[in-house]
């Protein structure tokens, strides 16, 4: 059976940890890097409910999108969320392997997934090295279809967005937190951009520009690489149950 350090090494081959910003803290964080795995548990996070989830399914290690230790940590104990988090992780012996801005930033990783689930044609990266992707839809449209469009992709709890005033064909699109691009995604002549966790002047510069700016919010927009990711290890390693997590999902509700 493959081990904890041959799945890290074949996400690396996928992710290139040289893609990983110089913030970020990628690889495996938590477990031994010796143990076997039978199965792996698949998710953008890693919270007590998907280790929980791991345990039922007796999964020996989680891979996910966002680290489960970011902050440096100066204590863990019961007294915190966190702390709890990585106790019962570290009690349940189940390995944590986190691929972040590398898998962002990789071809094939989050960003070519969300151009994907959006149908977006001819993606490119928006810059050398950049996160975001440029595509084209199949076809112009007009934004009540377009909206329609990601609702459907991504099935986020809710949409906010700035109405361009354009027919929609040369979208940019960025997983999470991408709003830095926004200006250049209107310079490279994109008539809209998708994107998550967007500022105040983040949607007064969009109408400025002239640019429809669409947050569906930071898990529907990442999310959509977890399935990748599972395909990827299903093949790199058949004889290992590979499976996404059925209980992590969205945790943000609207009022309108």
């Amino acid at each position: 059976m493959p081990t904890v350090h041959d799945i890290e090494s074949a996400l690396y081959a996928l992710a290139p940890k040289a893609l990983a910003a110089e913030w970020d803290n990628v690889g495996l964080l938590a477990g031994s890097a010796d143990r076997e795995v039978r199965s792996v548990l698949v998710a953008l996070d890693i919270t007590e409910p998907v280790v929980e989830e791991a345990e039922r399914m007796g999964a020996d290690l989680i891979v996910s999108h966002h680290p489960v230790i970011f902050h440096p940590v100066k204590s863990i104990t019961d007294r915190d969320p966190s702390g709890r988090l990585l106790i019962r992780l570290v009690r349940s012996g189940t390995g944590a392997v986190c691929m972040h801005t590398n898998l962002d930033a990789a071809q094939g990783g989050v960003n070519d997934a969300l151009a994907s689930a959006l149908g977006l044609q001819d993606a490119a990266p928006v810059a050398e090295g950049g996160i975001a992707r440029i595509g084209t839809l199949p076809e112009t449209m007009a934004l009540p279809g377009f909206l329609a469009r990601v609702k459907n992709a991504l099935r986020p709890n809710g949409i906010r967005y700035v109405d361009g005033g354009r027919p929609i064909r040369k979208v940019a699109a960025g997983g999470g937190a991408c709003g830095d691009f926004l200006w250049e995604a209107a310079a490279l002549g994109c008539d809209a951009f998708v994107t998550a966790d967007l500022k105040y002047n983040h949607f007064l510069d969009a109408g400025v520009l002239g640019l429809t700016v669409i947050d569906a919010g930071h898990f529907p927009t990442e999310d959509v690489v977890c399935p990748m990711v599972v395909r990827y290890l299903r093949e790199k390693f058949p004889e290992v149950q590979v499976e996404k997590s059925a209980v992590h999902r969205e945790v943000i509700q609207y009022a309108v």
